[in-house]
């Protein structure tokens, strides 16, 4: 877990932005087709370079800007002007704040994609970055459910309300399809197919789809829509295209999806660390611990680059291990003697 650095990082919005970072930002949401939320993550994380570049934030890790001068310049020129050693001092500044190693690695990424920006804008001649390593990240398995606490999960909103079979058709759909939050609660009606059973999907980079959810999934949308039909505020809401709307009848956020479940794993006794990507997590272990190949997991996921669904495969094998050790008479014999010397099998020479 982060540790929230000593001096706040200011609320990202477009007053903040310097223009530089305004013309990236525009770039990744308009040309690259960023989610909104991912846009707003690259922003703080330059909110937070230009404030440590600006010596607001940082303390002692922020003498080498202002000794080269940075400090003082106008905001383009700091990010325009920067030097290795000031972005050398800035990690220095994160891990004294300790941040993660995942966490530095992502805030580099962003520096790495905003310099890369500007090169090609023919601002930037040299890439500050490119000598500075990203910090080895610790391999970590991802955490997933076993089946019964899905059930139980999935069982704690009931659907005697609109809300309650709205928060279980959510949770129904997440684990149904895999899909990520952000693509969940963008949503629309239009994108389902009940009868057949498919979603289409907006993933990463406006990359759309298809993927199949199951009949309970199905059976609890069917549910929530018909309990929405009834209440007027989603009839005439401004997002009524939205397949979740909150009670209002706007759309949902991520932010509430998440407290939703926060909500449910206290309802079901659960570990309140499990986050709506476990339940993404779970959906390709469970795929694969079931006989799914590698490579369908990665379509039904939306990966670009079948590495990133290889990690599933390590929890899958885990599992096997673990069935193996449990089933196999001989997985618990003991030891295997180590082979006798060949000089030991020889006959003994004569006296």
């Amino acid at each position: 877990m982060n540790i929230a650095p000593a001096a706040p990082v200011a609320t990202v919005n477009d007053k903040n932005f310097p223009p530089l970072v305004r013309q990236f930002l525009d770039f990744l949401k308009l040309e690259k087709h960023f989610s909104e939320y991912t846009v707003k993550s690259y922003g703080a994380d330059l909110i937070q370079f230009c404030q440590f570049l600006s010596a607001e934030i940082g303390g002692e890790h922020a003498q080498a800007a202002r000794s080269n001068g940075i400090a003082e310049l106008p905001p383009d020129d700091k990010l325009v002007k920067i030097e290795p050693l000031s972005i050398r001092e800035f990690l220095a500044y994160l891990y004294a704040q300790n941040y993660t190693k995942s966490t530095t690695a992502r805030k580099l990424a962003t520096l790495r994609s905003f310099y890369k920006f500007l090169i090609r804008r023919g601002l930037v001649s040299i890439n500050p970055l490119s000598t500075i390593r990203t910090p080895k990240q610790e391999k970590r398995l991802p955490k997933c459910l076993d089946l019964e606490q899905v059930q139980k999960l999935l069982d704690a909103p009931g659907d005697g309300d609109l809300l309650s079979s709205r928060d279980r058709a959510m949770l129904e759909v997440l684990y149904s399809s895999g899909i990520r939050v952000s693509e969940l609660v963008e949503l629309e009606m239009s994108d389902l197919d009940l009868v057949e059973g498919v979603l289409r999907v907006r993933g990463k980079g406006r990359k759309d789809r298809i993927t199949p959810i199951g009949s309970q999934a199905i059976k609890a949308l069917q549910r929530y829509f018909e309990l929405r039909q009834l209440d007027m505020k989603s009839q005439n809401g401004s997002s009524t295209q939205r397949v979740f709307l909150n009670k209002h009848g706007e759309s949902l956020s991520t932010r509430s999806v998440r407290r939703k479940l926060d909500k449910y794993l206290s309802m079901a006794g659960l570990d309140p660390g499990i986050s709506p990507h476990t339940l993404r997590h779970s959906f390709a272990t469970h795929l694969l611990n079931n006989g799914a190949d590698l490579r369908s997991v990665q379509e039904l996921l939306g990966h670009q680059s079948l590495s990133t669904t290889q990690i599933y495969t390590h929890l899958s094998t885990t599992k096997m291990k673990q069935v193996y050790d449990d089933a196999h008479p001989r997985a618990h014999a003991g030891p295997i003697p180590h082979p006798a010397a060949p000089s030991s099998i020889l006959p003994a020479k004569a006296g």
